[in-house]
């Protein structure tokens, strides 16, 4: 892509990137299609097998308050109460990658539902059912999702998008990246939460730039 656009690395199970779902649907409301958002999982927790102790769901749902508090995103703790919850991020981060083969603007809404579902809806977003639950309501054909969702294709795909944000940098997110400019260099536009009001003001000064 050699317009101007942004890379989101991302993961459907990372509380800050729910919080920052306010500041892409405000990107989205500023600039339109003008300014194509292109989503890369980062991988959060992929491939986690221990279920999760008292302890850590105390330090999440503690983190959660945070989010909520700086982001006004809604939380509901019963996400973590289930017995023998294991807080592994591959599934969903797996299912974004397969919605993103039916468009980049597809993925980018189908990580936001899987967010909400997660955080605000208390829904086992590591279940493929669940996953495929979601897609379904993008119009997706359930059964072809969740066999997508299940290749091995699917999962070499997710783990080169981790390659990706790795080989990229990325050390934590959101992280949002902004380019080409006029020279092809990409820039870092944040790196962790910031309000929508100030990412926005950020993006106009740089079109304002490039555009000259």
């Amino acid at each position: 892509m050699d317009e101007p656009h942004l890379i989101y690395f991302s993961d459907p199970m990372c509380s800050w990137c729910y919080g920052f779902s306010t500041v892409i649907e405000e990107i989205g409301r500023a600039f339109g299609p003008a300014l194509p958002i292109r989503v890369v999982m980062g991988g959060l927790r992929p491939g986690e097998e221990a279920p999760m102790t008292a302890a850590a769901r105390q330090a999440v749902t503690g983190h959660w308050a945070k989010v909520a508090e700086a982001a006004g995103v809604p939380f509901d703790p019963a996400a973590l109460a289930r017995d023998g919850f294991v807080y592994d991020t591959d599934p969903a981060a797996r299912a974004v990658v397969v919605a993103r083969r039916e468009g980049d603007d597809l993925a980018l809404r189908y990580l936001g539902r899987a967010q909400r579902a997660f955080y605000a809806e208390a829904r086992d977003v590591t279940s493929g059912e669940v996953l495929a639950d979601l897609a379904e309501e993008f119009g997706l054909e359930r059964a072809a999702f969740l066999r997508a969702w299940s290749s091995d294709e699917a999962r070499k795909d997710t783990w080169r998008d981790y390659a990706i944000s790795q080989r990229a940098g990325v050390t934590g997110f959101p992280t949002l990246v902004g380019g080409p400019n006029a020279e092809g260099v990409y820039g870092v536009v944040t790196r962790g939460y910031a309000p929508p009001e100030q990412v926005v003001a950020v993006l106009r000064d740089w079109i304002g730039r490039i555009a000259v």
